[in-house]
């Protein structure tokens, strides 16, 4: 079992969407009959890592999962759905239907101001443009079909859930845009400005946003990612404003085709790498033969000294894991592990929403076990209340007491 979130992955024409698609999905495990292509939605599974029980409770040799997979304490699980983005200059409308579903956006940036703003070559454009043109499109949906049916009345909270229903919101999202933004008149008195305000605040709780700042390993990206951390590396930090709905810590500098290269080369066994090493190891670093690994050619290894030196040794990382950690990090996201008392250890791995309490996640594991609930424990034998809040570390691995089930 493990519960997917959307993640949506968008941005303009040869920004590098199908190479991060590419790069953060396993490629053995697509859903849906969607090919990755540049023009319709593309979908896959992302992994997510999170730390496994298993390595604290030395529990390796029995943690068996069900899906994604474990390795020395650090479980991959499941993120989400990543589907593809939109085309042209404005978002169409087919695109903006499945933005609906999308719990995050992952906004991909050609970094390298060697794309304009419809995708075509050129030299020296600011990718500042295109982290507010997205912004722009998203408000403008949003605020015309609100201002369109717009009608005061003296209930603010439900009258926007229910005309932002169909966005996939909450109560709790509008309310929480209402408290963030301070508003308290009625909605009799809004202006056109007060609307305007609002859709921007909504847009930041509705549609958290990573900027994956692409082709930082491109000749002229230095100059791109000055213009963006100028602009927005202090953005919502130590009480500063948000600017254009992006915040300094939710940018990642990323090389997309770098990561799908050192895939590909692993996975042919010429280097050993996995996502997020800081380095790789070729045969010539393997003195000891210990990988088994095969030579590269003189042009593959030009081409992974210019990955090693211009992204792995500048940055860290070639940033593609990082993006999906922010975005995760940034729902809250809880990773819960029921036990069942079998030999396996720790076989699921469930995300959660924040706040979801030991008894609701009961109900996600079998809907008889809010029916018939007996109650639940952590380890230790620690008895868990049924509306206690589940906390990673603290109480995330739970074990329900199933004998009032029913058996047939």
């Amino acid at each position: 079992m493990s519960t997917s979130f959307v993640i949506a992955c968008v941005g303009k024409p040869s920004a590098g969407k199908s190479s991060f698609l590419n790069a953060v999905t396993d490629a053995t495990a697509k859903v849906g009959n969607f090919p990755f292509t540049t023009i319709e939605p593309n979908q896959g599974i992302a992994y997510y890592p999170v730390d496994c029980p298993c390595k604290k409770y030395n529990k390796a040799d029995r943690c068996k999962p069900r899906h994604g997979w474990c390795k020395d304490g650090k479980r991959f699980d499941v993120a989400g759905l990543v589907p593809g983005a939109s085309e042209g200059k404005g978002l169409g409308n087919q695109f903006l239907d499945d933005l609906r579903h999308a719990d995050v956006l992952i906004h991909v940036v050609d970094a390298s101001g060697t794309t304009d703003s419809n995708g075509k070559e050129t030299k020296g454009y600011d990718p500042i443009d295109d982290i507010q043109w997205l912004r722009s499109e998203v408000h403008s949906w949003i605020y015309n079909n609100l201002h369109k049916k717009w009608a005061g009345t003296a209930t603010a909270v439900e009258t926007l859930h229910a005309q932002l229903a169909g966005y996939g919101t909450s109560k709790d999202i509008v309310q929480r845009t209402m408290d963030k933004l301070k508003i308290k008149e009625g909605l009799g008195q809004w202006d056109d400005e007060q609307l305007e305000k609002f859709v921007s605040g909504f847009l930041d709780e509705r549609f958290p946003t990573i900027v994956a700042l692409n082709k930082i390993d491109m000749p002229d990206a230095d100059k791109g990612i000055a213009s963006i951390l100028r602009r927005y590396g202090n953005s919502g930090a130590r009480g500063q404003p948000v600017k254009d709905g992006v915040r300094g810590d939710n940018i990642v500098l990323t090389s997309a085709l770098g990561e799908c290269f050192l895939r590909k080369m692993a996975q042919q066994k010429y280097i050993r790498y996995e996502t997020g090493d800081d380095d790789f190891i070729t045969k010539e670093d393997d003195a000891d033969d210990e990988y088994k690994l095969k030579p590269t050619d003189e042009k593959a290894k030009r081409r992974l000294e210019n990955i090693r030196d211009l992204v792995l040794f500048r940055y860290g990382s070639s940033g593609v894991q990082d993006v999906i950690i922010r975005a995760v990090e940034v729902l809250g996201i809880v990773p819960v592990f029921p036990a069942d008392g079998s030999s396996a250890a720790f076989q699921d791995c469930v995300l959660v929403r924040p706040g979801m309490t030991v008894r609701e996640f009961a109900g996600k594991l079998h809907n008889q076990l809010t029916q018939n609930y007996l109650g639940a424990e952590t380890v230790g034998n620690i008895q868990l209340g049924e509306d206690d809040v589940i906390v990673a570390g603290k109480n995330n691995i739970i074990k329900y007491d199933t004998s009032g089930l029913p058996t047939d």
